[in-house]
């Protein structure tokens, strides 16, 4: 039994490390949303936050495909929107976004957003994900929903309303926009859109198929403690990534 070996986050003994794996997961999270078709023209980012200077996040660029981008690509963006490293323009939405949710919580080292097509479809129903498969309990009293529309996030005020529509949870629905997550690691923030997207494509066609029969909350609440903390999160990401070695050929090349 000795020799039987899990898999668990690693740990870092220098702050460059830390970053430099940091940067390499957000380039891996990038590439495998690429991969799944979550690109809409220029929208959609995915930031994770500097392990040193912690009001500082690493993002992809802006007009840049995800299934292209390496890390020597990825800029460093301070608490005002100035790019402090990296020779890119940052998305502005990106920042009003991104900027408020780090800001708001300190516990949060990535957050995902981008325009998925099932996500984007649900948030049009303004509603919550009902806990009617065993994956999305994950989600179940855990994620938010933003009431609101009012146009491109391009300012810091909208940032700030929806990091506070947030709140504690690990995802929130924009309502006719589509999905954010955040996680402890930029592996827990993608798996979290990602099964959080896949939840959306459940629900409906469940849906548009008939009436749903919901798991009740005891149940719901007991799966959503099993399964729905960052640990578990990291963990069914790793699978993920190792499937889709393909879409990360030269991913991690520095200049």
């Amino acid at each position: 039994m000795d020799t039987l070996q899990f898999a668990l986050p690693p740990k870092f003994e220098t702050v460059e490390a830390e970053r430099a794996h940091r940067k390499a997961r957000l380039v891996t999270a990038l590439r495998l949303f690429g991969k799944f078709g979550f690109e809409e023209g220029v929208a959609g980012h995915i930031t994770a936050r500097d392990p040193e200077w912690t009001d500082h996040f690493w993002v992809n660029p802006f007009g840049m495909s995800f299934k292209q981008i390496k890390a020597s690509d990825l800029l460093l963006v301070n608490h005002e929107g100035q790019v402090v490293h990296g020779r890119h323009h940052v998305n502005q939405a990106a920042f009003a976004i991104h900027s408020e949710v780090h800001a708001a919580r300190p516990d949060v080292v990535a957050a995902a957003h981008s325009h998925s097509t099932h996500g984007r479809a649900f948030s049009a129903l303004g509603q919550l994900l009902d806990p009617i498969t065993q994956d999305v309990c994950a989600f179940y009293q855990d994620h938010a929903l933003f009431d609101d529309y009012t146009g491109v996030v391009l300012d810091r005020e909208e940032g700030r309303r929806i990091g506070a529509a947030l709140g504690p949870h690990k995802a929130v629905i924009l309502r006719n926009h589509g999905l954010l997550t955040v996680g402890d690691s930029v592996d827990a923030a993608a798996w979290w859109f990602i099964t959080m997207e896949r939840s959306c494509q459940v629900q409906l066609l469940a849906q548009a198929a008939g009436k749903l029969v919901q798991i009740e909350h005891e149940n719901a609440v007991v799966t959503r403690d099993q399964l729905g903390n960052d640990l578990v999160a990291w963990i069914n990401y790793q699978p993920l990534v190792a499937g889709h070695s393909d879409a990360l050929a030269g991913a991690y090349d520095e200049d």
